[in-house]
């Protein structure tokens, strides 16, 4: 029997986030069928057996080697078999069952092609991390996420479309990813799932916000807000995002924003702060960028 839905979740040294993700989908999901695939990637030690201890039912995959987010993601979709694959990060839980709301939001059009539901803050008072986003701005590759660090109100109860999707808690169709492609892993982390959002609405599929739906975040620390390989990462890829989706001018005034105008003034906060670690990501990062082959890679499913 084919499950309605394949939860598909990367698990990085965070066994005990993973278990407590795995448990709030069996105890809370009834309303559609599913499956669960959890991908160790490159775990220090094969976390695998310890889900299987708990969760035999658990379907569990084992990357020896760190492919980063999107190759995590990949490796759990050529495994799906689902009609709907929600990648769910396993820092991630949920209280209330809120899928047919989703299954609905898709069934109500073709056009539909990925969901993001609401997203709260699983500490601080349960504030709002995500009810839809504002489009990215082309030239400094900032935009908001909406109602961030907001307390929940009525009007964040309004389904509406979005240029992007949450990688934290996405729901794709299946049909839709067989023709845009796995998720474009020249990434590694940050910004590849606004790069595959980007490639679904160019395909003319439709990308919402469905708020009776919530997913509550943990935000795990395994990669540190202030580390050298997220400042390295989030420095390359705001330059390889319009690299690959915006026209020529437009990619080449970002980029030159980019190199020439955040990249100097972090530099020397991060300096003035001490932080010469930090300092040298960001250098690296407009390097790597440069270096980078094949920027406009993307990857077929060959299904």
């Amino acid at each position: 029997m084919i499950p309605d839905v394949s939860f598909i979740t990367v698990n990085y040294n965070g066994i005990d986030d993973t278990l407590q993700l795995i448990r709030s989908l069996k105890h809370t999901v009834e309303s559609v069928s599913y499956e669960i695939i959890v991908v160790d990637n490159g775990s220090l030690k094969d976390e695998t057996e310890l889900i299987n201890e708990y969760y035999p039912d658990v379907i569990t995959i084992r990357s020896s080697v760190n492919v980063g987010f999107a190759g995590g993601n990949n490796i759990g979709i050529k495994q799906a078999i689902g009609r709907y694959f929600f990648f769910i990060n396993n820092d991630t839980y949920i209280e209330d069952d809120g899928l047919e709301s989703i299954i609905n939001r898709f069934e109500s059009s073709p056009a539909v092609g990925g969901v993001s539901p609401k997203i709260k803050f699983a500490f601080n008072g349960q504030k709002i991390q995500f009810a839809g986003y504002s489009p990215l701005n082309h030239i400094t590759m900032r935009n908001k996420a909406i109602g961030c660090n907001d307390y929940d109100a009525e009007k964040y109860n309004v389904p509406h479309q979005t240029p992007y999707m949450h990688g934290a808690a996405m729901i794709v169709k299946r049909k839709a990813i067989k023709e845009v492609g796995l998720m474009p892993d020249i990434f590694f982390l940050y910004y590849e799932e606004l790069d595959w959002s980007t490639q679904f609405t160019k395909h003319g599929y439709e990308l919402w916000y469905e708020p009776e739906c919530t997913v509550f975040h943990m935000e795990s620390q395994s990669i540190g807000q202030n580390s050298a390989l997220r400042v390295f990462y989030m420095t390359r890829n705001r330059m390889l995002y319009p690299f690959r989706n915006y026209s020529k001018l437009t990619a080449a005034l970002s980029i030159i924003y980019q190199t020439c105008v955040v990249a100097p003034k972090n530099i020397i906060v991060y300096l003035l702060h001490a932080r010469t670690d930090l300092a040298k990501a960001v250098i690296k990062g407009v390097v790597s960028f440069f270096k980078l082959n094949d920027k406009r890679a993307n990857y077929e499913w060959n299904y």
